[in-house]
């Protein structure tokens, strides 16, 4: 039988291995994985705010820190948490209150009797996501302590520098409506953060959502403990290594800078945005405002 070519519809078969997928279709991959396994791992547990949960994405993917701000009772704390076990990664909490001292969120060092030397007990600080819980309740004093912690990544105790993780993420929150035994944070403090989420009320459907899992759980505590699965080793650092690669064209520089610089000139604005801001948006620019002049009635 004579052998006839192969028509255009037809292929020969090889026994080619497939083309590997090239380092930066890995980190799109990931990246797509990690935002799908999140929004549906969180939606397991928080009704609606699906624009909070992508928004923190993009901080913890940005290597940022976030502020929350909310009014009591609508599950920040509770939707940080669960980000952190989500995300399989070490977590700690600090709950804020008037007399919380620097020692008590960065460590100290001990004298052990036993051993004749001094020791470092490491304080929450040294962990991998850290839960500031009403920052605004913290004094000043331990406010400043945290700020070499979110700019430079690490601490100094007792003159020794101590580098903490890579990954280390602060998420904080704050009640806006609540000023009693508050301590606002300073524009200092503000411009370590990368991006602020404000978190809303629910809509309806999804307030009545929370009613049915409340009562199928048995409050609360059986929400925190539903099982939800983390993330798949690996996946979160290629997503950030992926986000790192992303290429801005060199006409968003003029741009950004335009922006930075003219909002120091607005005559509306007595502090405009900081050269930290252009590299990290949302963050560097406090935009306090000029007091306006107090209303004098028309003696007409």
């Amino acid at each position: 039988m004579e052998e006839h070519a192969p028509t255009v519809n037809e292929r020969p078969e090889t026994n080619a291995e497939e083309v590997p997928p090239t380092e930066s279709e890995a980190g799109l991959e990931a990246t797509a994985r990690l935002v799908a396994h999140c929004r549906v791992e969180l939606g397991r547990v928080i009704a609606g705010q699906t624009e909070l949960i992508d928004q923190a994405l993009i901080a913890v993917l940005c290597h940022g820190h976030a502020l929350v701000e909310g009014v009591p009772g609508i599950a920040k704390t509770l939707t940080v948490k669960l980000l952190a076990a989500v995300l399989g990664i070490e977590f700690h909490r600090v709950q804020s209150t008037p007399d919380l001292m620097p020692g008590d969120i960065l460590g100290t060092t001990i004298f052990r009797p036993g051993t004749q030397d001094f020791s470092l007990h490491r304080g929450p600080v040294f962990t991998s996501f850290l839960l500031v819980d009403e920052i605004n309740r913290m004094p000043p004093r331990t406010q400043a302590a945290l700020l070499e912690c979110m700019e430079e990544r690490q601490v100094t105790i007792d003159g020794t520098t101590h580098r903490l993780p890579e990954f280390f993420t602060v998420f904080a929150t704050q009640n806006p409506v609540d000023f009693e035994g508050t301590y606002p944070l300073p524009e200092a403090q503000l411009d370590r953060f990368l991006i602020k989420l404000r978190m809303n009320y629910p809509s309806a459907s999804d307030e009545r959502l929370i009613l049915e899992r409340h009562h199928q759980t048995a409050g609360s505590r059986g929400i925190e403990t539903d099982s939800l699965q983390p993330l798949a080793p690996g996946l979160l650092p290629a997503a950030q290594r992926e986000v790192r690669r992303v290429r801005i064209e060199t006409a968003l520089f003029d741009y950004i800078l335009n922006l930075a610089r003219r909002s120091r000139e607005w005559p509306m604005l007595v502090l405009g945005a900081s050269p930290r801001a252009g590299s990290q948006p949302d963050a560097g620019f406090t935009g306090l405002r000029r007091p306006r002049r107090p209303w004098v009635p028309d003696p007409r």
